[in-house]
């Protein structure tokens, strides 16, 4: 196991191949076996690059986070990881939900290292009541998979997809509420608090290759709120794909491999 110690936490991280750096940042709660579950995929077949799987405090295996009080606290934190990892090396970085969030804020300080970015199902509005977002509903379901499983599971399913089947599940459960069960509750509870930046962190205009997925049922973040900073992007892809929650990686899995490696493609046409 591989930790890095920064100012505020000891950051647990992997390292996967090697190459040009790939960085990335998961949501709130799991851990970076989400961002492996469907990272690694893309790249089973791509030489050249180097993941690092990070856990973010408050998460995973990352310990000694107490002292980080805030959003802006977090950031720190992963700016100190990235540049301990990668002192002078230019990387890319790939956010999922609040580390789309996290992304953005690394953006706004450091663009000239970072050679592209990914988002998958970003948070734009850190503020739950000012997000548009549709309701949670279920766009086609696995009956008989359905009755097989347990009522809270079920339950939790159907809170958190939208395309309830085997597949889904088995991976939701493996690769996301795997992590959610580790998380520091309490921890985060008092991250929430200062969950939005003290700074305005869609000012600047980022013209690398950006990819941004959005899921047309995305009741935790929605769709619409990315929109807003679409002209931020002018070399972005956005993205909004039909049956697809905040689980979007694992909803649209073909689709979602498709779409990253076209973005890989368009960071090599450009560097290498």
């Amino acid at each position: 196991m591989s930790f890095c110690k920064v100012s505020k936490a000891n950051i647990y991280y992997e390292v996967i191949g090697t190459g040009t750096p790939i960085v990335m940042l998961h949501g709130y709660s799991p851990d970076h076996r989400l961002m492996k579950g469907c990272m690694e995929p893309v790249f089973a077949e791509r030489e050249g690059w180097k993941r690092i799987y990070i856990d973010l405090p408050g998460m995973g295996k990352t310990t000694d986070y107490e002292k980080i009080n805030d959003s802006d606290e977090m950031l720190e934190a992963v700016v100190e990881l990235i540049h301990a990892l990668l002192p002078n090396e230019r990387y890319l970085l790939v956010g999922e939900s609040y580390g789309g969030y996290l992304v953005r804020g690394i953006m706004r300080e450091y663009q000239d290292q970072i050679l592209g970015a990914a988002f998958i199902c970003p948070l734009i509005i850190p503020d739950k009541e000012g997000r548009t977002v549709p309701e949670q509903s279920i766009v086609s379901a696995d009956k008989e998979f359905l009755s097989t499983i347990t009522k809270e599971e079920l339950e939790d399913f159907s809170s958190h997809l939208v395309v309830l089947n085997e597949y889904n599940c088995h991976r939701y459960t493996n690769e996301v509420l795997a992590g959610q069960r580790n998380a520091d509750v309490e921890f985060l509870e008092k991250i929430q608090k200062g969950y939005r930046f003290s700074f305005p962190v869609d000012e600047i205009s980022f013209d690398k290759p950006c990819l941004f997925l959005l899921g047309k049922q995305d009741s935790m973040v929605g769709y619409k709120d990315a929109f807003t900073i679409l002209d931020k992007f002018p070399r972005a892809t956005f993205t909004i794909l039909d049956k697809a929650g905040h689980n979007l990686q694992i909803e649209q899995a073909d689709l979602f491999n498709s779409l990253m490696h076209e973005w890989v493609d368009r960071v090599e046409d450009i560097y290498n």
